[in-house]
C-alpha cells in the first residue's frame, strides 16, 4: 500500500502528443495494479501523476500502458515513464522511445538491462518472447535484388514500421531540400549551388587543382572513395608492359622492393553494361593506376590503364604523366568517374548504407529491449531503413536518378552491386585489419584506427564488461548467438565463407563484431558519405557518366575530354542530388551524443559520459592538426560523424 509519483514524457516533436486517453498498469513482484485513464498526452513534454495503491507491489518490474481510440486515433510518442513509490529504491526508470498506437498493451520493463542468465527467477522471460514474436511479425526480410543482401520489407517509406520514419523534423527538412533542388534544377539556378559549403575543403580548391597530379592521387587516401587504394606486392598481371618501356618497368619495381608502389584497380567495373541515356549511349572503363608515395607523403600517378587486356585485342594504352597533357587529363577523368561508379555503389550504397540495414533488421528480431546489446546498438539504427527505402524507390529504381544520368544506369549498377557483395569480406569492415590487408596502416591519418579503437578497446569493451563476466556467458547468451546468426546466415545470405561468424564465442570476439556494427553505421558510412560536397559539386572530378568511349590512342584535345564529358542536363542533375545528399544535415545526432537513455543502470551511462570526453578531446586534437594542413581532413571528425546512417 503506499502513494505513486508517476512521470510521463511526451516526445519533443510537434505531433508527438496525443488527445487520446491512455490506461496504465504498474506490475511488480507481488501483484499487479490497473490505474485507469489517467493520462491524457497532450503536448506537454512531462505530466506528473500521483495515485494511491492498496496493495504492495514489492520491486515494478513492468509498466503496462493501452492508449484508447476517442472518435479519431492519434498516435503518441513515449519517450519515458519513471516511477518512484513503495519498493522502487527510489524512481524506477522505463525507457519507451516509440509509438503507441491503436489499442494494444505495451509493456515497459525497468531499464535496467538483463541478458537471459541475469533473469534466474525467469520474472521477464514471457515478456522477451512476446516482444520478439511481435517484432518479427513487424520486422520482416524482403527482398530487393538476386544475390543482394537483404532489405527490410516493403516498398515505400509507408510499409515500414512507425518507429522507423522519419520524425516531421526530419521528414520536412528532407521533402523541402528535395523540392528546393529539383526546382534549381529546373531555373538553372543549381550552378549556384555549394559556393558557401560549410566543409573547409571548398569547390573552388577542387576546381582550380583538379588537373593537379597531387590532388588525383591525394584523393585515393582522403577524398569521397578512401576504400580501393593497396600498397601492391607484386606487378598486377593486368598491366601490361611493353618492351619500349623498360624504363618504366624498372622504376615500378623499385618502388614496390621500397614498399613505395600502391594501386587503385577497377576490375569490378569490367563488362559491366553501360547505359543509354535518351538514345546515346554511354561508356564505363575498369581502370588500373600505378601510384608512388613521396618522402614527403604526396601520392602520384605513375601509369594509368583504361581497360584490362583483351585475348585477340592489341595490349590497352598506357598513359604517362609524360604524355600530351590532354592524354593524360582525359585518362584521368575516366578514372576519377569510374571511382564515382564504385563509390557510390560499392563503399557509399553497399558497404554503409545496406550493411546498416541488415543489422538494425536482425537486431529488432533477435534482441528484446531489456537485452544490454539493444540498449547499445538501437541509438546506432535511427532513421536507416526509411532512408534506405528511399534509396531503392528513387536513386537506384527504374527510372531513378541513375538509370536518367549515370553510365552504370539501367542496370549496370545492379550487376556491380552484385559483384560487390560477393566480395564483402568481414575483415574489410573492421578498420585496423582492413587497413592491414591493404598496407596502409603506415601512411594513412590516425583517424580510422582511431576512431575505431575508441569506438573498440574502450567504449564497446567498458560495456560488455558490465554484463559479460566470462567467455562462457557470451557463448550461453542464446539471444546473442540468435542475432549473430540472423546477421550473418539470414541477413547478409550466408557469409560466414568470408569471415563474417554465426556464433560468438568469447568476450573479445563479441567486442569485436559489435565495434565493426557501431563503426559501419558511424564512421564507415561518414568516411564516405561527406566528401561527395567536396569532390563530386566540380563535375570533371568526378563525372557521373563518360559520353565516348575510353581513348584507345594519345592523340587527345580539349574538346574530346568536353565531349566526353556529362552533358549540361546530366552536370545539373548530378549537381543537385549530389547538393541534397551531402549538405550538413540540420536534424543530426553526432556520434556518442543520442538523447535517448536506454540505460537505467549508472553504469553504463558512466562508460557513455567518458567515451563522449574522449570523443570531445580526439574532436580538439583533430581541429589543431586541421589548422596545419592545406587540405583539411574532417570525415571522421566525431563532431560531424553521424551516430546512424541517415542520408
Amino acid at each position: 500500500m503506499g502513494k505513486y509519483r508517476i512521470r510521463v514524457a511526451t516526445g519533443d516533436s510537434l505531433l508527438a502528443g496525443s488527445s487520446n486517453p491512455v490506461q496504465l498498469w504498474l506490475v511488480g513482484e507481488h501483484g499487479e495494479k490497473d490505474l485507469g485513464k489517467i493520462l491524457r498526452p497532450i503536448r506537454i513534454r512531462e505530466v506528473q501523476l500521483e495515485v494511491e495503491v492498496s496493495l504492495y507491489l514489492g520491486r515494478l518490474l513492468l509498466v503496462k500502458l493501452r492508449k484508447h481510440k476517442s472518435l479519431v486515433g492519434f498516435d503518441w510518442f513515449c519517450k519515458w515513464i519513471a516511477v518512484q513509490g513503495p519498493g522502487t529504491q527510489g524512481e524506477a526508470f522505463f525507457p519507451c522511445y516509440r509509438w503507441v498506437q491503436g489499442n494494444e498493451i505495451i509493456c515497459l520493463p525497468e531499464g535496467t538491462a538483463r541478458t537471459v542468465r541475469d533473469d534466474p527467477q525467469n520474472q521477464f522471460k514471457k515478456h522477451r518472447e512476446k516482444e520478439l514474436e511481435e517484432r518479427r511479425k513487424v520486422y520482416r526480410w524482403g527482398f530487393w535484388k538476386e544475390g543482394l543482401i537483404l532489405p527490410i520489407a516493403g516498398n515505400t517509406q509507408w510499409d515500414l514500421p512507425r518507429n522507423e520514419r522519419f520524425l516531421e523534423d526530419k521528414d520536412l527538412d528532407f521533402s523541402l531540400s528535395l523540392a528546393k533542388g529539383r526546382g534549381s534544377e529546373s531555373n538553372r539556378a543549381v550552378t549556384l549551388l555549394l559556393t558557401a559549403s560549410s566543409h573547409l575543403m571548398s569547390l573552388e580548391r577542387v576546381r582550380n587543382c583538379w588537373k593537379d597530379d597531387a590532388l588525383f592521387g591525394y584523393q585515393f587516401l582522403n577524398g569521397a572513395n578512401p576504400m580501393l587504394l593497396r600498397r601492391s606486392t607484386s606487378l598486377p598481371s593486368r598491366l601490361l608492359l611493353p618492351p619500349e618501356m623498360e624504363d618504366l618497368k624498372t622504376q615500378l619495381e623499385k618502388e614496390l622492393q621500397t614498399g613505395s608502389l600502391f594501386e587503385a584497380d577497377f576490375s569490378l567495373l569490367d563488362g559491366v553494361k553501360p547505359n543509354v541515356i535518351i538514345f546515346k549511349q554511354q561508356y564505363v572503363a575498369a581502370p588500373l593506376v600505378m601510384l608512388k608515395l613521396q618522402p614527403d607523403g604526396r601520392l602520384l600517378p605513375m601509369v594509368i590503364q583504361l581497360q584490362p587486356p583483351r585475348n585477340g585485342c592489341p595490349p590497352p594504352v598506357l598513359f604517362l604523366p609524360s604524355d600530351p597533357p590532354m592524354a593524360w587529363l582525359l585518362a584521368k577523368t575516366w578514372v576519377r568517374s569510374s571511382d564515382f561508379q564504385l563509390h557510390q555503389l560499392q563503399s557509399h550504397l553497399l558497404r554503409g548504407h545496406l550493411i546498416a540495414e541488415v543489422i538494425s533488421v536482425a537486431t529488432m528480431r533477435s534482441l528484446p529491449s531489456l537485452h544490454p546489446i539493444y540498449k547499445l546498438l538501437i541509438p546506432h539504427f535511427r532513421y536507416t531503413m526509411e532512408i534506405n527505402v528511399l534509396a531503392r524507390s528513387n536513386l537506384v529504381s527504374k527510372w531513378g536518378i541513375f538509370d536518367l544520368v549515370v553510365s552504370t544506369g539501367s542496370g549496370g549498377h545492379v550487376d556491380i552491386l552484385q559483384r560487390a557483395t560477393a566480395g564483402l569480406t568481414y575483415r574489410s569492415f573492421c578498420p585496423p585489419d582492413d587497413l592491414a590487408d591493404r598496407g596502409l596502416l603506415d601512411v594513412v591519418f590516425s583517424l580510422w584506427p582511431r576512431l575505431s579503437s575508441s569506438l573498440g578497446s574502450r567504449y564497446v569493451e567498458k560495456m560488455v564488461s558490465l554484463f559479460y563476466k566470462s567467455d562462457g556467458a557470451v557463448k550461453d547468451d542464446p539471444e546473442l548467438q540468435a542475432w549473430c546468426r540472423e546477421i550473418t546466415e539470414t541477413g547478409l545470405q550466408g557469409a560466414q565463407d568470408r569471415g563474417f561468424p554465426i556464433s560468438l564465442e568469447s568476450r573479445a570476439q563479441l567486442c569485436h563484431f559489435i565495434t565493426m556494427c557501431i563503426f559501419t553505421c558511424t564512421g564507415q558510412h561518414a568516411s564516405t558519405h561527406q566528401g561527395q560536397l567536396d569532390w563530386y559539386s566540380w563535375i570533371p572530378n568526378g563525372p557521373c557518366t563518360m559520353q565516348k568511349p575510353p581513348p584507345i590512342s594519345k592523340d587527345v584535345t580539349e574538346k574530346d575530354i568536353v565531349d566526353s564529358l556529362p552533358s549540361l542536363h546530366q552536370a545539373r542533375t548530378q549537381k543537385t542530388f549530389i547538393k541534397f545528399l551531402g549538405r550538413r544535415q540540420p536534424v543530426m545526432v553526432a556520434l556518442g551524443h543520442h538523447k535517448e537513455n536506454y540505460f537505467s543502470d549508472p553504469g553504463p551511462q558512466a562508460v557513455l559520459k567518458q567515451f563522449q570526453e574522449e570523443l570531445a578531446a580526439l574532436d580538439k586534437e583533430i581541429e589543431v592538426r586541421n589548422a596545419g594542413l592545406d587540405l583539411p581532413y574532417e570525415y571522421l571528425r566525431p563532431s560531424m560523424v553521424e551516430n546512424s546512417v541517415t542520408i
